[in-house]
């Protein structure tokens, strides 16, 4: 008899917080901008927004991370990302941007690669 395959876990019933979940990215963004006396406003993130919208804008953040998380072009394709959307993004990115991600700094972000590759991530 085979086993019956292992049904994913529904969070749709768990309560969150709030829409926040903890709250952690939230006070440390209030941290920074209390800190440094800078809001959202502040290039590249509100160009971003104005020109193309938050969710796209997200988006390009997010592709320029895992962009530099795993080693560019081959390593989003291994991560089973089609040419095409690789592409569209990269276009897009270097439109807004006017840098391709692997050349692009983002302001006040740094990664630390190995302790990214340490991490345990569990999905």
């Amino acid at each position: 008899m085979v086993p019956a395959p292992e049904q994913p876990e529904d969070f749709r019933s768990q309560r969150m917080q709030s829409p926040d979940g903890k709250g952690l990215a939230r006070r440390a963004w209030d941290a920074y901008v209390g800190t440094v006396a800078k809001v959202v406003a502040s290039p590249p993130i509100q160009p971003a927004i104005q020109r193309y919208g938050a969710a796209t804008a997200v988006d390009l953040f997010g592709f320029w991370l895992v962009w530099h998380l795993e080693g560019g072009f081959e390593g989003l394709r291994r991560s089973g990302m089609s040419r095409s959307a690789i592409y569209r993004r990269l276009r897009l990115f270097r439109k807004l941007f006017g840098a391709h991600p692997d050349e692009f700094e983002m302001p006040g972000v740094t990664i630390d690669l190995a302790a990214f590759q340490e991490g345990k991530i569990r999905f």
